[in-house]
């Protein structure tokens, strides 16, 4: 049976589409060339032993990576991507997510699918590499004893900003709203109504996942007012205005800022003072996998010291893998904005469920994107 080559450019960062660009043989990509929130027709599900269907955040995705489990295995991987959980839950929820055997849910978003019975309970004698975790990475609170999902990866949400334009960098979120006059229509932030309402919480001094009706309003008040100023919430499209000057500040994704800082070093990420949110990204097998074996041996191949560490110098990611940080270069391993220093991370939290409640989250997230 002949091979199935598809084009494609991948952008290695935590929410990004892959587009098209260049072919290669060994490996099947799927080329997704959606628009935000746009959801592409799930191909048919395979039946072939051979063949894994994975649908993640982009920044997990690499064509050597891919070609290496192919060349190890001998299963070929079709990947898909989407741009925040939310697009995620949504296509499985619409019956679209039956293709795909890993899933790469953030912590999250692991507690609302296991919530919703979505998810696979492991089986953990067929998982190596569990020792190889981070303490902090084991029993996490979004699932006990890792039953249902496995770490690969963590970061920060801060504001990345272009310092040779800014006189006075900024600080917190409130840099924001006090400079708004200045940063007119030259600021975006993510399309995650989590992560900026929970910033915008923050800032006003109350938790990222805060249930206080009031507290609620607050944020969108503050929203409401800053919305001018704003030239469009998006979790991908920042990085090429930012580094075409078009921006002067963006809210996004630690990794993220490694990758555009790569390309103008006077782009600079920063952990607002007042407080953040730290993630963790997952793997995860969802109850409808068509080919759970070959979804073990994706997560075998990913618990690897010498495969995650490789990942991580490529795709910039702090990695939860700790045999993988003695084997990563130090340009990686030693780099603040992945691996931040512990006092700036002790006013941030993690984005928990909120049950029922996320519904008012969901409710001013609306009227503050369509207004």
């Amino acid at each position: 049976m002949s091979e199935e080559v598809r084009k494609f450019k991948l952008y290695p960062n935590r929410r990004r589409f892959l587009k098209t660009a260049a072919s290669f043989s060994g490996l099947l990509l799927s080329g997704c060339g959606w628009t935000l929130a746009e959801v592409r027709p799930t191909p048919t599900p395979s039946i072939n032993s051979d063949i894994l269907y994975i649908y993640s955040f982009s920044t997990y995705l690499d064509r050597k990576l891919l070609r290496r489990f192919t060349a190890e295995t001998g299963i070929k991987v079709v990947a898909d991507v989407y741009d925040s959980n939310e697009t995620m839950l949504a296509k499985m929820l619409a019956g679209g997510g039956g293709t795909y055997s890993v899933l790469y849910p953030t912590d999250y978003m692991v507690c609302q699918m296991l919530e919703m019975g979505m998810l696979t309970k492991l089986n953990r004698h067929r998982i190596e590499g569990w020792q190889n975790l981070l303490p902090q990475f084991h029993n996490p609170s979004y699932d006990p004893n890792n039953s249902h999902s496995v770490p690969i990866a963590w970061g920060t949400t801060g504001l990345i900003y272009n310092s040779k334009k800014l006189k006075e960098p900024p600080e917190d979120w409130d840099y924001l709203w006090e400079n708004q006059q200045l940063l007119y229509r030259r600021i975006t932030l993510v399309n995650d109504v989590r992560e900026v309402m929970g910033a915008t919480l923050r800032m006003l001094g109350y938790s990222y996942n805060s249930t206080n009706p009031e507290a609620l309003q607050q944020a969108y008040q503050k929203l409401k007012a800053l919305k001018s100023a704003i030239a469009s919430f998006t979790t991908d499209a920042w990085r090429e205005q930012l580094l075409a000057g078009d921006l002067l500040v963006a809210m996004g994704y630690s990794a993220d800022a490694v990758n555009v800082a790569q390309k103008n070093p006077d782009l600079q990420y920063l952990i607002p003072k007042s407080g953040t949110s730290v993630w963790t990204d997952t793997m995860a097998i969802p109850k409808t996998a068509p080919n759970p074996d070959a979804a073990y041996a994706w997560i075998n191949f990913m618990l690897k010291p010498e495969v995650a560490a490789f990942v991580c110098d490529r795709l910039n990611f702090p990695t939860a893998n700790q045999e993988a940080l003695k084997l990563m270069s130090p340009k990686t391993r030693d780099n603040p904005t992945l691996y931040p220093p512990p006092e700036l991370l002790q006013n941030c939290e993690i984005i928990e469920p909120l049950g029922k409640f996320s519904e008012v989250f969901d409710r001013y997230w609306t009227q503050l994107t369509s207004s």
